[in-house]
């Protein structure tokens, strides 16, 4: 008979979307960030790949792309930190 190994260990998840959400680590707050960061990261290489064939122009729309995509990449690291200070205001 196989002797079976307990890879994790169980998880009450009764509570629904909390207990997950916090199981990762992430709130809702920092759920809608990573959301709106990767909708950023979405419309960057939408316009990556859209770039013309004039050099002039696709150096100018390659560098707001990529500008584009450096903000979602600094929203999704840091954008719970960054608006910590407007969920947790204090009245």
């Amino acid at each position: 008979m196989p002797k079976f190994v307990t890879l994790a260990k169980p998880v009450d998840m009764s509570g629904g979307f909390k207990d997950f959400f916090d199981t990762i680590g992430l709130t809702g707050g920092g759920l809608v960030t990573k959301g709106i960061a990767a909708v950023i990261a979405v419309i960057a290489v939408r316009m990556l790949l859209q770039l013309s064939n004039d050099p002039k122009g696709a150096l100018r729309k390659g560098s707001m792309a990529v500008g584009t995509l450096f903000v979602a990449v600094v929203l999704a690291l840091y954008g719970d930190t960054l608006f910590s200070t407007v969920t947790t205001a204090k009245g």
